[in-house]
């Protein structure tokens, strides 16, 4: 039997925990889009029910690039609070962002694509140094600085804006 994910209809919206990944490698970071969408997101995906983030991660990471890795450090926390284009549905969503360790294999990843039960989804590596040109979420992603050892930083997101919490 599967160990379902965490997300939990309410009778507001949906829950979701999740966590994502920051992979980066030559000044580029590996981000996904999937055929239904417009913007650019990170590697990762639900937490399921008894499992930690720290592990839920390193499935994703694997699930999604057929390569082990190893966790620098969580950078960041991320609040949002959105609601699904595609159905209307309102969502509450708590996600974890992992800095992972770079490794030599990283380029050698096995496909720049793979499927999901809701899309294609293909791999993208982006400059850093270009990010505030992509349609990208979360938005921060395009003003923090990814590789800069720091406490995690905590984020909400709340009708498009966000906020950082100190």
């Amino acid at each position: 039997m599967d160990t379902p994910d965490i997300t939990v209809q309410m009778a507001g919206g949906m829950f979701n925990y999740r966590v994502g990944a920051i992979i980066i490698d030559s000044d580029e970071i590996l981000m996904v889009k999937n055929s239904g969408s417009s913007f650019y997101y990170t590697i990762g995906g639900r937490i399921q029910f008894g499992e930690s983030a720290y592990d839920a991660i390193l499935r994703e990471a694997f699930e999604e690039t057929q390569i082990h890795f190893e966790i620098d450090r969580l950078a960041y926390i991320h609040e949002n609070f959105f609601t699904m284009e595609s159905d209307g549905q309102a969502y509450h969503e708590l996600c974890l962002f992992f800095l992972l360790k770079p490794i030599s294999r990283l380029r050698e990843l096995k496909s720049n694509s793979f499927k999901e039960e809701y899309a294609d989804i293909t791999h993208h590596w982006l400059p850093l140094t270009q990010l505030k040109t992509h349609h990208l979420y979360p938005e921060f992603f395009k003003t923090e600085p990814l590789t800069t050892p720091a406490p995690p930083k905590y984020f909400i997101t709340k009708n498009e804006s966000t906020t950082q919490i100190t």
